[in-house]
């Protein structure tokens, strides 16, 4: 049986989504919830047969956090529906949640079945550090000029060859993406930017966002950012920003798969 899962987190507490070695991550941590679910008491000569195995719609970096992930496994256990989220939230920490568990066919796979995937990014703009919200957003301490943002955003609209924005490390095969949204908005000292395309480059939205910073404080002007896209390559953008306000919104599926549709609050100073 395959199920897919939407899994909300706080990636504050974690090595990123992708499993390590050494290092806590979530997928590592979900798979042990999971497998323990699947195998009730697990011996040594059944762990092999009984561990279960994630594959998420997308991997999330150190101190990045999802609204909503979607990850896919296969199972022989059968299980209903509620022990795959109340059981197996009763086995993961407070940062980690299981939101929903749906029975999906062999051929739906939560990577390449996913045809687009949202993110949002908050970041307070203020003088002063954030200390309630430290770990859950990005600050800048300079006032920044929205509508110069607004105006520089509209020209990554589009398909296009995103290298400006790729980390070195970036496995992706191709570049080129379509983003269909980047709007930014103000809501009292919060900005936040809502960011769509079908797929993304790693730090692709951090490295947005930090041009976008540039913009905002005035060291260049909107068009700079149409010229950082045409040059593509890293050294002529921003540095890359903070992972502390990233978080992973929605990933978009065919209605045929039938899984739950998650509404997303936004999230503001007041709520996070």
């Amino acid at each position: 049986m395959r199920i897919a899962l939407g899994v909300e987190y706080d990636g504050s507490p974690f090595c990123g989504w992708q499993s390590q070695a050494e290092d806590q991550t979530v997928q590592d941590t979900l798979q042990r919830a999971l497998s323990q679910i699947a195998g009730d008491q697990i011996t040594s000569e059944q762990t092999a047969a009984e561990h279960i195995s994630v594959i998420a719609a997308g991997r999330t970096d150190t101190g990045v956090h999802a609204l909503e992930q979607v990850v896919h496994f296969d199972t022989q256990a059968e299980r209903p529906l509620t022990a795959w989220v109340r059981g197996v939230n009763t086995l993961l920490p407070d940062s980690i949640a299981v939101r929903w568990a749906h029975p999906v066919p062999d051929e739906f796979h939560a990577r390449f079945s996913a045809h687009g995937r949202s993110y949002r990014y908050l970041l307070i703009n203020r003088a002063v550090r954030p200390a309630i919200h430290a770990g859950k957003v990005g600050w800048f301490h300079a006032p920044l000029d929205v509508t110069a943002m607004q105006i520089a955003a509209q020209c990554l609209l589009g398909e296009h060859d995103f290298s400006a924005f790729r980390a070195a490390q970036c496995q992706a095969k191709s570049p080129v993406k379509h983003l269909h949204q980047l709007d930014i908005r103000r809501q009292g000292e919060m900005l936040i930017f809502e960011v769509s395309a079908d797929a993304f480059l790693h730090h692709m939205v951090r490295n947005m966002v930090g041009c976008l910073v540039y913009v905002g404080k005035g060291k260049y002007p909107p068009a700079w950012l149409a010229e950082v896209l045409a040059g593509r390559e890293r050294s002529l953008a921003a540095p890359t920003f903070a992972p502390d306000g990233l978080y992973l919104r929605r990933i978009k599926y065919e209605a045929k798969w039938g899984l739950p549709q998650m509404e997303h609050d936004v999230v503001s100073g007041e709520m996070l």
